[in-house]
């Protein structure tokens, strides 16, 4: 793939999640882009739990890969090696374009992602998903970071009826580098909203019963404490999809999986091998990151491609966080105007993505002509 006579030169970028899919956009008028996915479609995590309560969203949620790019190539095919810029797909076709971009994210577990091929059988497993939460009265969620919180917010909105008890083994909700006043506001906004918060303890097992599947769940806490539900979903367990890595880039990884790169998203010691979002170690794992990652990159390619303009440096982000508790409802910590922190409250959040969850931000993307490879 080395060849171009067009003299535009050949970008291939590695996964179609928030960081891959601004990456390609954004050099799609100056490189000769191919994006490859095994899936055939894009889908707005963002929103996952949203279209889980109120299914009419899955029509918002899931946008087609061959729409993303007016001059490039989409490619559903699946990376199960790579080495240096040499890639190789499941279907034995081998790249090796003169720039290369990592964008394969991590799992999660579902419906918060779907590994489904296709927008039928993911529509098909959510409604399912849908379905089996309808039937619950008693509803456990595992883990008290931003998607345990988010899912009981959205099952209160939508089911207020509903028991919504969320465990954790974390003495307070939503672990990291956030001011506790953030904290104290969702969790006083949990109460008046119903939800049951078990923190502090952990869970001597998981349940028997699968995740997101109507059924006898029980779990006992290590202080002996038994909890009972009829659905439970996981909330936890982000990995990085960095396994098909071999050679030099497997070792380029560190203890936890993730590849270390270099202030301008370079990975260490790889020239023209560049890698954003969850599956680096630049930063925490977030959509938001992974999106401004993949525009930070795309504008240096093109510096590099064009020789205009100044390579931009990557910076860790401060501490900001939107966690919307359904619709109307929820916490965020925000830039101030004197650059520090300030919290916000429901009405901001609904505004800045609880109302919206974000989707005309990402549909937008996608008003290509179409065209697959």
């Amino acid at each position: 793939m080395t060849d171009n006579p067009g003299g535009r030169p050949n970008v291939v970028i590695v996964g179609g999640g928030y960081g891959g899919i601004n990456a390609a956009k954004g050099l799609d008028d100056v490189a000769d882009v191919t994006l490859v996915d095994a899936s055939e479609i894009f889908v707005h995590n963002v929103a996952a739990w949203r279209a889980l309560v109120e299914p009419v969203w899955l029509e918002k949620i899931f946008m087609p890969y061959d729409r993303l790019l007016k001059h490039g190539r989409f490619l559903r095919d699946r990376a199960v090696a790579v080495e240096g810029r040499r890639v190789t797909l499941e279907s034995g076709k081998e790249l090796e374009p003169d720039y290369l971009v990592l964008a394969t994210g991590s799992t999660y577990p579902f419906p918060a992602k779907t590994d489904a091929p296709d927008a039928e059988t993911a529509r098909a497993r959510h409604e399912a998903a849908h379905d089996e939460l309808l039937r619950a009265t008693r509803v456990l969620l595992v883990g008290a970071g931003p998607t345990g919180l988010e899912l009981a917010g959205e099952i209160k909105a939508f089911f207020p009826d509903k028991q919504v008890t969320i465990v954790d083994v974390g003495a307070d909700v939503l672990p990291g580098p956030f001011d506790q006043s953030l904290r104290d506001d969702l969790r006083r906004q949990l109460d008046e909203i119903g939800v049951e918060l078990k923190l502090g303890s952990p869970l001597r097992d998981l349940p028997d019963t699968a995740p997101a599947t109507f059924g006898e769940v029980t779990v006992v806490t290590e202080t002996g404490e038994k909890l009972t539900a009829d659905i439970w979903f996981r909330c936890f367990g982000l990995t990085p999809q960095s396994g098909y890595l071999k050679g030099s880039l497997a070792t380029t990884r560190d203890a936890n999986g993730y590849l270390r790169v270099d202030e301008h998203l370079q990975v260490i010691g790889h020239d023209r091998v560049y890698a954003l979002g969850d599956i680096t170690d630049a930063d925490r794992n977030t959509a938001g990151g992974a999106t401004y990652q993949g525009q930070l990159l795309a504008a240096n390619l093109r510096t590099l491609i064009t020789g205009e303009g100044e390579l931009g440096t990557w910076q860790p982000l401060p501490p900001i966080i939107v966690v919307p508790l359904g619709p109307e409802k929820g916490a965020a910590w925000l830039p101030g105007e004197d650059g520090v922190g300030a919290l916000a409250g429901p009405e901001v959040t609904s505004a800045v993505k609880g109302s919206a969850m974000l989707v005309d931000n990402y549909s937008a993307m996608f008003d290509g002509p179409g065209t697959r490879s």
